[in-house]
C-alpha cells in the first residue's frame, strides 16, 4: 500500500528553522527595548518604525538584487544623494511657472529614476561587459555620484519643490497606511514577480549560483548583470525620492550610511555574497531588524558613533555566518 503524497498546503507552510531565527530575534529585540523604555511601544514610534522600515526595505532590496548576482553596490548611498538633488532641482526649476504641480512632480520622478538608471547602467555595463570586480567599479561610481550631488547642489539642500510632492509621498496615506509604506509594498510585489516569475529573475539566480553554467546554458550573462544593476539603482532612486519627500529638500548628504545599512539588512536577512540566494522576504525581515535595532538604540540614547560600530559588527558577523553556512 502506497503512502499518500504530502499535501501541497503542508509543503507550503513548512518553514525551515533557520528562517525563523531572525523574525524571533526582531520580537525579542523589540521586547527588550520596550522593557527598557516604554516609549518604544507608543503608537507614534510604531508608525515611525513602519515608515523607516519601508525606506530601508527599498534600499536593502536594491542591494539584494546585485548580491543575488554575486555583486555588491558601494555607490548606493551616493546614488540616493544624487537622485535627491537631481529630482529636487528638476521640480524646483519648474515650480512657480505655468505647469500644473502634478506635471512638475511627474518630471521630478522621471528625473530621479533617470539619474538612478544612469548610475546602474554605468556600473552594470562595466561589471557585465568588462568583467571588472563590482567592488572596484562601484567604489569609483561612489566618488562620481558624490561629486555630482555636491556640485549640482553647491553642497546645500535644494528647496522649492511643490507641496503636492510632499502630500503624495510623505504626509499622504492610502487605506490608513502611510504613502511610503504603500509604495514600498507595491514595489516589493513587483520585484518579487520579476525575481520569481520572469526569465530575468531566474537568470539572476543562475548567474549568481554558477556564472559559467549560465553561459553554457545560453543565457545572456552580460545583459543580465547590467539589468541587475539598473534595476537596483532604479529601486534606490525610488527610495531616495521617498526620503526626499520626508526630509523636505534635496539633500547632497542623503545617502549617508545607506550603503552600509542596506548591506547589513540584506546580509542579515539571508542574502549571500556567494550569490544565488536572497529575495524580497529576506530584504524585508533584515530591514525590520536593522530599523528596530536603530530605533531602540536612539530611544535609549546610545551614541550615534557606537551605533555605527554595532552596525559594522553586524555586517562582519553576517558575512562570517554566511561564509560558514556556505562551507
Amino acid at each position: 500500500m502506497t503512502m499518500p503524497a504530502p499535501s501541497r498546503l503542508s509543503d507550503r507552510v513548512h518553514v525551515p528553522v533557520h528562517q525563523l531565527i531572525l523574525p524571533l530575534a526582531v520580537v525579542v529585540l523589540f521586547a527588550g527595548f520596550a522593557v527598557r523604555d516604554p516609549r518604544v511601544m507608543s503608537a507614534g514610534n510604531l508608525v515611525n518604525i513602519l515608515q523607516q522600515s519601508s525606506f530601508l526595505f527599498l534600499f536593502a532590496l536594491a542591494q539584494t538584487i546585485v548580491i543575488i548576482a554575486r555583486g555588491f553596490d558601494l555607490s548606493l548611498g551616493p546614488t540616493a544623494s544624487m537622485v535627491s538633488v537631481g529630482a529636487a532641482l528638476a521640480m524646483a526649476g519648474l515650480a512657480g511657472g505655468p505647469y500644473p504641480e502634478l506635471v512638475i512632480v511627474a518630471v521630478g520622478l522621471v528625473a530621479g529614476a533617470a539619474f538612478g538608471a544612469l548610475v546602474g547602467a554605468f556600473n552594470g555595463a562595466i561589471v557585465g561587459y568588462a568583467r571588472v570586480t563590482p567592488f572596484v567599479v562601484t567604489l569609483g561610481s561612489f566618488n562620481i555620484a558624490t561629486g555630482i550631488a555636491t556640485t549640482l547642489s553647491g553642497g546645500h539642500p535644494v528647496q522649492g519643490m511643490p507641496e503636492l510632492f510632499f502630500g503624495l509621498f510623505n504626509t499622504g496615506s492610502i487605506l490608513g497606511l502611510p504613502a511610503p509604506v504603500v509604495v514600498a509594498i507595491l514595489l516589493g510585489l513587483l520585484v518579487h514577480y520579476l525575481l520569481r516569475r520572469t526569465v530575468l529573475g531566474r537568470g539572476l539566480y543562475l548567474v549568481g549560483t554558477n556564472m559559467r553554467a549560465a553561459e553554457v546554458a545560453g543565457l545572456r550573462v552580460r545583459l543580465i548583470l547590467t539589468s541587475a544593476y539598473v534595476l537596483s539603482s532604479v529601486l534606490t532612486a525610488f527610495g531616495a525620492l521617498l526620503l526626499t519627500a520626508r526630509t523636505g529638500s534635496g539633500e547632497p548628504t542623503l545617502g549617508g550610511t545607506l550603503s552600509l545599512q542596506s548591506a547589513a539588512a540584506a546580509i542579515v536577512g539571508g542574502a549571500s555574497f556567494a550569490g544565488g540566494s536572497g529575495g524580497v522576504g529576506t530584504a524585508l525581515v533584515g530591514s525590520i531588524f536593522i530599523i528596530v535595532l536603530s530605533n531602540g538604540m536612539n530611544i535609549v540614547q546610545i551614541s550615534g558613533y557606537v551605533q555605527m560600530i554595532i552596525l559594522g559588527v553586524i555586517v562582519v558577523a553576517g558575512v562570517v555566518v554566511d561564509r560558514l553556512r556556505a562551507q
